[in-house]
């Protein structure tokens, strides 16, 4: 009987196994934690980030402009290969095309990686040109008028005095003519104070004169129009430029964050002079008052930026918009003595985020900027339809002459580069 048991209960062990067999999953022998029941793999996600791309450079047969811009690149290699900074980008816009694109030595002294036209820079004061563009680009769509009142978006600000308070506009702002002393609190962005509390104290500031009545320049006071725009928007003044400006012209590196330029691996490092340039450390000072310097950009987003402005055909703001901004509104000083290697100014003013620079024939809207070890240089020369921007990792001479230096090369053959498109035009006109 003991065999007998034996083999029923054989054969009942081998029927359970057969079944368990049908019913197994192979999931079934993994250990699965409470964790993981919650929140499940995830499948990879089929997004890619974004791939930064390269504009279209026009190879422009003209002979003359040619050997303009081949000085330029010679002189800009000279003084890169005599040490007058590590690095450079440079971009030149005529017309409606973008003409030159390039950078010069490199990001880093120690690594000895290259400037490359998608390097990042700090631009500094620049900064404040794209503040009043972006503030055109909210005048064209009503949010806001040039001369509205500050109070009207912020009614708790206050100056010195209730007078001066109900009569400062949105264009005292932009032109330096809010009525404070030079630079004022200027020394706490350094320090790296909260902006709503400096501009919160301004209020204590003895002021030098009614609003509109005397050029000052401001780095806090012209912060104002960034709580003017996050007040007219109900949007962030960094939300606001992402997406008025930098997405609409796919300006894929530029940002207005410290994160930002400290998270990406293509920037050029800012570098001070001892035994030859040495790296430095990227400084979050100024992001803190952003409208006056805290953009980063490359070389490229700058020249996408310059077509923007510069063509008549663009979208991003109308032509009428942009003859305010480069309306001269107040007599101010030409902070680049370095013109006079090309011309000699004969009258500066300030407009709204832009100097503009009077000579013998010429005018050119013109800012330059230094932050953190980075200098920029921009100007556009309306007239003649030719714009240019200059980003170094350095302070010095390059920086300063680099501008005058362009438009003196240019200068001397602007009569043979306008006679030979003439001509190609005219023969253009008989040949059809």
């Amino acid at each position: 009987m003991a065999v007998v048991k034996n083999k029923y209960t054989l054969a009942l062990v081998v029927m359970l196994a057969s079944l368990s067999f049908l019913f197994y999953s192979p999931s079934s022998t993994k250990t699965t934690t409470a964790a993981q029941q919650k929140n499940p793999p995830s499948l990879p996600s089929i997004e890619e980030k974004e791939e930064i791309t390269t504009p279209y450079v026009y190879d422009d047969a003209n002979p003359y402009l040619r050997q303009a811009l081949s000085a330029y690149e010679s002189f800009i290699t000279r003084a890169i290969e005599n040490n007058l900074a590590p690095g450079a980008a440079v971009v030149i816009v005529k017309d409606t095309s973008i003409i030159y694109l390039k950078g010069f030595g490199a990001r880093d002294t120690r690594t000895k990686e290259p400037v490359d036209i998608h390097s990042v820079f700090r631009i500094g004061s620049v900064s404040k040109c794209f503040a009043s563009v972006l503030t055109g680009v909210l005048v064209d769509d009503h949010k806001l008028s040039w001369d509205d009142p500050v109070q009207q978006y912020l009614p708790n600000f206050k100056l010195k005095t209730e007078e001066h308070t109900q009569n400062l506009t949105i264009r005292h702002v932009l032109s330096h003519t809010i009525g404070l002393p030079y630079h004022a609190f200027t020394d706490r962005v350094d320090d790296g104070a909260n902006v709503d509390t400096l501009l919160y104290h301004l209020r204590d500031i003895d002021l030098i004169g009614k609003p509109g009545q005397f050029y000052s320049y401001q780095n806090v006071g012209y912060s104002l129009i960034g709580k003017v725009i996050e007040s007219a928007t109900g949007k962030s003044y960094e939300g606001n430029m992402r997406e008025q400006v930098f997405s609409p012209l796919h300006m894929q590196t530029a940002s207005v964050s410290f994160s930002d330029i400290t998270n990406n691996t293509n920037v050029a490092k800012p570098h001070r002079y001892g035994k030859g340039w040495t790296p430095m450390a990227i400084s979050d000072t100024y992001y803190n008052v952003a409208p006056a310097g805290g953009i980063n950009a490359s070389i490229t987003d700058m020249a996408k930026w310059l077509l923007a402005i510069t063509d008549d055909s663009a979208s991003l703001v109308k032509n009428e918009t942009l003859e305010e901004l480069f309306n001269p509104a107040i007599k101010a000083t030409a902070r680049n003595h370095n013109f006079w290697r090309w011309k000699r100014p004969t009258s500066a003013y300030y407009a709204m985020g832009w100097r503009v620079l009077n000579f013998k024939q010429d005018t050119l809207a013109y800012h330059g900027g230094y932050v953190n070890g980075y200098r920029s240089e921009i100007a556009i020369h309306r007239k003649n339809k030719i714009a240019i921007c200059v980003l170094v990792n350095a302070p010095g001479n390059l920086a300063d002459i680099s501008i005058p230096k362009f438009f003196e090369l240019y200068s001397k053959q602007h009569d043979a580069i306008t006679q030979w498109e003439k001509t190609r035009v005219e023969t253009l006109a008989r040949n059809k």
